[in-house]
């Protein structure tokens, strides 16, 4: 786990750029810091150092001939720190290449390109990855088995190879723009490098506003910076030296239910992938730790790692009990004593959680309207204290049909006789007369196309609302605003056949798994040196996931039915079989307390919230919600894009680290 930086169209003089894009991500790296300088190319690296502590500095450097390795990288210290200035440079060489994350499977793809003839220097899962560039091409993405966003030069070609793994785990950011010498392609591990380079000026792009107000997260392939993009996951692309560059998709989930397999040998089939998983997210040279909650996928996970390595560490973060229900920390403690294994757990004061939000904001780089990301940021920064690296349950609920909202096809079914312009006036009649069962029936009167989007459907602002929050703030009134809908319609048409409730799961992988849940899990580690695996994001476990029948995931009783039967086989059932409470951040109770509800009133009232909406909404959500109406997800929304953007567009500083 690292941060990677560069760009084309570089000198010798342009070190002390590249220099400050490295620095700026400097928590996403304390172990190590290389530059590489060739005409045309400036590569930059951070380093987290997991595997080959000695050997894997980058960027790393391969010359070509016969199957040769010349591998050079930057010096260090005599006492581990990077070395500073031109000295810290790697050696020029063929082939250059910077990598964040981690090929769990590359002791396999060495050892095959070592029976082809490929000599190796180090024992660094780096060096397999350009090797296997070498040999395979770009077919070497189809051979791994991690999370990776990496960028190769090929100094012969002056062309530039970036690549994002499947599922968009790791982030890879990019821009291009016009350069003194012509386009320059820069490009980061985070946005606020990139922000480092004197060629991008800062702009807001208002359309990720208008989506990030429905789906609580910035949805767009362009981020809340105007002209900065990301590579999508399972996506790469090639950067030629006139500035042109090609990008493809190199791997798309497919779905072939095996309707012969009995529920026995499918739970079999989940449990063996599962295990192999965790033991292959299990090699580092440093110990690795597991997060722990309440809910069956850490749970599971937890108990997967635990028969690898009995003396793990487990980590949980809660918040003070409220009404009498019970925390996160007292369920983790219970399951840690059933497994014999240590826990670690912290209670998250409000004060502190408060305190956290601007540095929380600044990690994520764009809006996170996701209260959970600050409860990540405390368990990571306790993990940290122990343990380099952590396992984590995302990826759980898309891959298996865990979220409640998965059963709604099910309950539709029970009116599919009744027509649909009968169920549309019913709907229309119980929302006139303010009674429950409306949404009930506009849903069974349509398909998951018209109205599901993300896991924000329900607690974000539908397209009418945002109209109103909007209406005369815009640039150009006259632009017509997509809505989520007409935006998540291509995903849907990629799986036209199949049945709603996968439909509903493949949107989820590319919109609410890599917008909300993967960059709050990237970024929130990352604050604090820490590498976060994920187990259940493995192509092997998605493999097996694609071939279980829906009505062996969710039905209408029940989610991720044949997972809980396989997490049976490691953990008490009673654990495996517990319903999903997702992460309990007290947020409905803080905003409706005086002290919170005039803070955020301070902010909606104010220049900045008068630049982009309409205040008079804001103060009435503030107010319904005080009243008794839960509108806690909307209010945060509009309150963290309003930090967000003082942070990066008024402040342009970096907010002060909360006190441990």
């Amino acid at each position: 786990m690292c941060g990677i930086c560069g760009f084309t169209g570089a000198t010798e003089a342009d070190l002390p750029i590249l220099k400050a894009m490295c620095d700026v991500m400097a928590h996403r790296g304390p172990d190590g810091e290389g530059q590489y300088l060739d005409d045309g190319i400036a590569l930059g690296h951070r380093r987290l150092s997991l595997i080959d502590l000695a050997g894997g500095n980058q960027p790393m450097v391969r010359a070509t001939g016969e199957h040769a390795a010349r591998i050079t990288s930057p010096a260090l210290m005599p006492d581990g720190a990077p070395c500073a200035g031109p000295e810290a440079l790697a050696a020029k060489g063929d082939y250059a290449i910077v990598f964040n994350g981690e090929i769990y499977n590359y002791r396999d793809l060495r050892a095959e390109l070592e029976a082809q003839g490929w000599a190796f220097e180090t024992n660094s899962d780096t060096e397999v990855l350009l090797t296997g560039y070498l040999a395979w091409g770009e077919g070497v993405l189809d051979r791994l088995r991690g999370m990776f966003a990496f960028a190769i030069w090929n100094r012969s070609t002056r062309e530039l190879f970036c690549a994002r793994d499947f599922f968009g785990i790791k982030p890879f950011y990019y821009t291009l723009q016009e350069g003194a010498a012509g386009p320059q392609f820069i490009f980061a591990s985070e946005i606020k490098c990139i922000l480092e380079h004197p060629a991008y000026e800062r702009a807001l792009n208002e359309e990720a506003l208008e989506q990030y107000l429905c789906f609580q997260f910035s949805a767009l392939p362009e981020t809340f910076f105007k002209g900065i993009f990301k590579l999508e996951p399972a996506h790469c692309m090639t950067v030629r030296a006139d500035g042109t560059t090609e990008t493809r998709r190199y791997w798309r989930p497919a779905y072939d239910f095996d309707e012969s397999r009995s529920r026995e040998d499918t739970v079999e089939a989940i449990d063996a992938a599962m295990r192999e998983s965790v033991r292959y997210h299990n090699v580092a040279d440093v110990e690795v730790g597991s997060f722990l909650s309440s809910g069956i996928d850490s749970s599971y996970m937890a108990a997967c790692l635990a028969k690898e390595n009995p003396d793990i560490k487990t980590f949980t973060v809660g918040f003070a009990e409220y009404e009498g229900e019970r925390d996160e920390i007292s369920w983790a403690r219970e399951l840690a004593d059933e497994l014999h294994i240590e826990n670690n757990s912290k209670h998250i004061g409000e004060e502190e959680y408060w305190a956290s939000l601007p540095r929380v904001q600044w990690h994520m780089d764009e809006p996170s309207a996701d209260p959970s990301a600050v409860a990540l940021y405390f368990v990571d920064q306790e993990a940290a204290k122990k343990v380099k690296a952590v396992l984590s349950g995302e990826g759980a609920d898309e891959f298996f049909g865990g979220y409640r909202i998965y059963q709604t096809p099910f309950a539709n079914a029970k009116l599919s006789w009744a027509p649909k312009g009968l169920l549309r006036g019913a709907s229309k009649m119980a929302r006139g007369l303010g009674v429950r069962g409306a949404n009930y029936l506009e849903r069974a009167s349509e398909t998951p196309e018209d109205w599901y989007y993300t896991n924000a459907n329900g607690v974000a602002f539908s397209p009418e609302e945002r109209e109103r929050l909007r209406a005369g703030k815009r640039g150009d009134e006259g632009a017509l605003v997509p809505s989520p809908q007409e935006l998540i319609a291509p995903a849907y048409a990629e799986v036209a056949g199949l049945d709603d409730t996968t439909r509903m799961q493949y949107v989820d992988l590319f919109f609410w798994l890599v917008g909300d849940i993967l960059l709050k899990t990237d970024k929130m580690s990352m604050a604090h040196s820490l590498e976060s695996r994920v187990p259940f994001l493995d192509k092997r476990v998605f493999d097996v996931s694609a071939t279980i029948p829906t009505r062996l995931k969710a039905d209408g009783e029940q989610t991720k039915i044949t997972l809980r039967e396989a997490a049976e086989r490691a953990i008490p059932k009673d654990w495996a079989q517990k319903e999903k409470l997702g992460f309990p951040v007290p947020m409905v109770n803080w905003l409706r307390q005086d002290r919170y509800y005039e803070q955020v009133k301070e902010w909606f009232t104010g220049d900045l919230a008068r630049r982009f909406f309409n205040t008079d909404e804001l103060v009435r959500l503030l107010d319904e919600h005080k009243a008794g109406a839960d509108r806690s997800r909307k209010i945060w929304i509009v309150y963290m894009f309003l930090m967000w953007y003082k942070i990066y567009f008024v402040d342009q500083t970096v907010p002060e680290k909360p006190a441990a």
